[in-house]
């Protein structure tokens, strides 16, 4: 059964590639969002698999962890896996304090062990 992402706060370019490696590495879907309030309506439409979302959102610049909080905060959506997107370690790790699951960094997807993070969320059930 084919899987969705909901990928938040990416440019246009680099939805598209974290688009190409899902799709190329699963049977998923990856669906664009903005924001948290976008993110928030698509995870209450569909059923989401796995939200990723950038460090700093593309259209404003704003804290992305403003969007995990914003997940986190709603008990029937708390428990969705949610990725930051982030090449720094710090980040990542206070993503996870804030419930993340392990993220990936950009300059990661061509790196086998992405997929690796993936497989939980995304691999054959």
């Amino acid at each position: 059964m084919t899987k969705t992402v909901v990928d938040c706060g990416n440019c246009g370019p680099d939805f598209h590639s974290i688009r190409q490696f899902v799709t190329s590495n699963f049977d998923a879907v990856v669906v664009q969002s903005h924001n948290a309030e976008e993110t928030l309506k698509l995870l209450r439409q569909r059923d989401v698999a796995l939200v990723t979302v950038n460090r700093k959102l593309d259209r404003d610049y704003s804290d992305g962890m403003e969007v995990v909080n914003a997940i986190k905060a709603e008990e029937d959506l708390a428990d969705v896996p949610v990725m930051l997107v982030t090449n720094y370690e710090e980040h990542q790790q206070a993503a996870m304090e804030a419930g993340c699951v392990r993220g990936f960094g950009k300059l990661a997807l061509r790196d086998p062990r992405t997929v690796e993070l993936f497989q939980p969320y995304l691999g054959s059930t």
